[in-house]
């Protein structure tokens, strides 16, 4: 028994100087790409389908605003969008309407529905922008709206108890008017582009294309972009939030070639060669209006609904609200903004 205890502790000794062979590190394997084919169907897929069908019974929200000075077919072209009656018809100016003193903020709503999909859209329209004799800080109640709705927003987030769907005001696009001067950017037009780009997905469009030339036309887009760039004004889609490859390729497309859209707006339908189009009679003819050839409406309507209509709100979520709600938050102490429901219990517990 003794001699057994002794060759246990050399053997006790020994394996404390041997080193125990270190484990090699578990390398994680990498994902194997399963062939569908050879295990079955699984049925991944369906979740577009499940997402389609739960978009089609909510619906979406869309917020539209338009600006620029009176005058330019900013209702007609947003009515011409949508190919229906959505913006407060102007019949043309009449002695009992006066020109608003200051810029007034005008929401009309409606709900419109194509293939099953309903969207209610708001278009936010600003009379009175540009029209003053002193237009300084004319902008200044369009930014303000646009806070409110994020604030409105925000305020029903930090709700205890909040809806499981927030209804959306929030401005997903904007687009600004510019006049077919065929020169260059009024003094107003660089002012409100560098404000609100930073609150605003922001498309500059530029009214009544008709009344150039297509030379005109083409030099005025290229003055314009010239003075954005100058100026440092980044409208959407902006160059920074471009996700992938693929979108820089399609958007540095849009930004260097049809920025800003040259448009004409019409709801008026006309028979061009035994087929109704929308378009606008001159003199010389008629100025069809999804045509590539007479104007970029067909191009701007592409990008706003068929293309970009998504990317709009999501840019519209993750960025500009977002960087409200941090600037909110910061200046709060990192505590949410007090909500009227919060406020009513705090003064019925004082």
């Amino acid at each position: 028994p003794y001699a057994g205890s002794v060759e246990s502790k050399n053997e006790a000794a020994m394996s404390e100087l041997v080193p125990e062979p270190r484990q090699k590190p578990v390398v994680p394997m990498k994902p194997m790409g399963i062939n569908a084919n050879l295990l079955g169907y699984i049925g991944i897929d369906t979740i577009i389908e499940q997402m389609r069908k739960k978009t089609m019974k909510t619906g979406f929200d869309f917020n539209i605003m338009v600006v620029g000075q009176s005058g330019l077919g900013k209702s007609t072209l947003v009515n011409t969008l949508f190919k229906s009656q959505v913006s407060r018809k102007s019949s043309g100016w009449n002695r009992e309407e006066k020109i608003p003193k200051t810029v007034e903020i005008k929401a009309i709503g409606h709900v419109i529905e194509e293939g099953g999909v309903k969207m209610k859209l708001t278009v936010i329209d600003t009379p009175g922008f540009g029209d003053q004799i002193n237009n300084e800080n004319c902008w200044e109640p369009i930014e303000k709206y646009i806070n409110e709705q994020y604030e409105k927003f925000l305020k029903e987030e930090v709700n205890i108890a909040r809806k499981k769907r927030i209804p959306d005001t929030r401005v997903h696009c904007c687009l600004y008017f510019i006049s077919p001067t065929g020169h260059s950017l009024r003094p107003l037009d660089l002012e409100f582009m560098k404000h609100l780009s930073k609150v605003v997905n922001i498309i500059p469009v530029i009214a009544k294309a008709d009344t150039m030339t297509l030379e005109e036309k083409t030099e005025f887009k290229q003055r314009v972009r010239k003075e954005l760039e100058v100026n440092g004004i980044e409208f959407y889609p902006q160059k920074e939030f471009d996700e992938d490859l693929e979108d820089k390729t399609e958007n540095d497309k849009i930004r260097q070639e049809s920025m800003p859209f040259a448009v004409v707006g019409s709801d008026k339908e006309y028979q061009v060669n035994g087929k109704r189009v929308l378009g606008r009679k001159t003199p010389w003819g008629i100025i069809e209006v999804e045509n590539l050839s007479h104007c970029e409406f067909a191009l701007l309507r592409d990008f706003v609904i068929r293309t970009h209509l998504q990317d709009l709100k999501e840019v519209t979520h993750n960025i500009h609200y977002e960087t409200y709600r941090a600037k909110r938050l910061n200046d709060n102490g990192g505590l949410p903004p007090m909500t009227v429901e919060t406020e009513e219990n705090h003064e019925s517990n004082l």
